[in-house]
């Protein structure tokens, strides 16, 4: 049997009888008070129970005596436990306030400033899109651009028909379909700033990318009827050679007019080109490529016919009519999605 320190035995009943003699008194005594009575090696659990001992805790009654804070003339007020009252009698002016609801998050004091306007320059996606066409196009200039000179050195000459056959690799033609569909893809920009600019900014579309997108499409179905109907005409008209040569020129004109509205859509998107230059220089882009068109369709189809006027009948329901015909959707489309006030 081991004997118990006399010591600690002695530290507790101390403590104890503190406690029981702060229990038994009349009157609440301050914390620093209790702790006084407290031996100097008390625990913080010891010294708790201490304080709780000291506190007594009155029972108090409601008053039951009838509320006379009320107007004269005006019947007493009611009690807020009686759920028969309106909730007008509960519920204060100020109730709902969120400054005495820290819980509940409030809106933003102040007046709201002016929305920074969407540019085509803070755009990571369009700016991306044109970065990598840009990249794509240097890659696709660099591997063919064997091809891209010989074909430009014979596009005004009239030669024979042994320099006239020029033979196209497969790379070749993806290169001319992507300049293709780079085209359509600025001139989707294009059509974009310029309705941004001049028509609306304000569309039912969710998102921007949703109207570049119909434009792309629009442009995409333009440039594929077109081919489509060249096809089939001088599929009727003319012989397999013919129709090649114009197919293969048609495609390289296309091409130059990737090239060449590259940099238009480059001003327009980070150097803030105005509208007014802008179309200036579209409109001499296309005037050119149409010039072009029709030199070549002149000298592959029509050169060594005698009637000259079919040329015209040719080239306006071939390539004058389809661009009518592309701008009148473009317009319909953009009547038809923004939103008028």
């Amino acid at each position: 049997m081991y004997s118990a320190d006399s010591t600690s035995t002695q530290g507790a009943t101390a403590v104890q009888q503190a406690v029981q003699d702060t229990a038994h008194a009349n009157v609440s005594l301050h914390p620093s008070q209790v702790l006084k009575k407290l031996p100097r090696d008390a625990t913080p659990w010891q010294q708790d129970s201490a304080i709780q001992a000291s506190i007594h805790i009155e029972n108090t009654h409601l008053s039951t005596r009838p509320d006379t804070l009320h107007l004269p003339g005006q019947d007493k007020g009611k009690s807020y436990k009686d759920i028969s009252i309106p909730l007008y009698y509960k519920e204060s002016f100020f109730s709902k306030d969120s400054l005495y609801h820290p819980e509940i998050i409030a809106g933003r004091y102040g007046v709201a400033g002016d929305p920074v306007p969407y540019t085509i320059k803070g755009d990571n996606i369009i700016t991306a899109m044109l970065l990598g066409g840009f990249i794509l196009a240097l890659i696709a200039f660099a591997n063919s651009r064997r091809f891209i000179f010989m074909q430009a050195r014979n596009f005004f000459l009239e030669s024979c028909e042994s320099r006239n056959e020029m033979t196209e690799t497969t790379s070749e033609y993806r290169f001319q379909f992507f300049f293709l569909l780079q085209a359509c893809l600025l001139l989707s920009v294009i059509a974009f700033i310029y309705t941004q600019d001049r028509i609306a900014d304000t569309f039912v579309l969710e998102s921007q990318y949703h109207l570049i997108a119909i434009f792309f499409g629009s442009f995409s179905a333009y440039f594929i009827i077109k081919m489509m109907l060249q096809t089939f005409v001088n599929w009727v008209f003319f012989d397999s050679r013919s129709s090649s040569r114009w197919f293969n020129s048609s495609l390289f004109i296309t091409s130059t007019e990737s090239i060449a509205i590259f940099p238009l859509v480059m001003l327009m998107s980070y150097f803030d080109l105005s509208t007014q230059n802008a179309i200036t220089y579209m409109a001499i882009v296309i005037i050119s490529v149409k010039i072009l068109s029709f030199y070549k369709c002149l000298i592959i189809f029509f050169k060594r016919n005698a009637v000259f006027s079919q040329i015209f009948l040719y080239f306006c329901a071939l390539e004058i009519m389809p661009l009518l015909l592309l701008y009148g959707t473009l317009a319909t489309i953009i009547d038809y999605l923004k939103i008028n006030f």
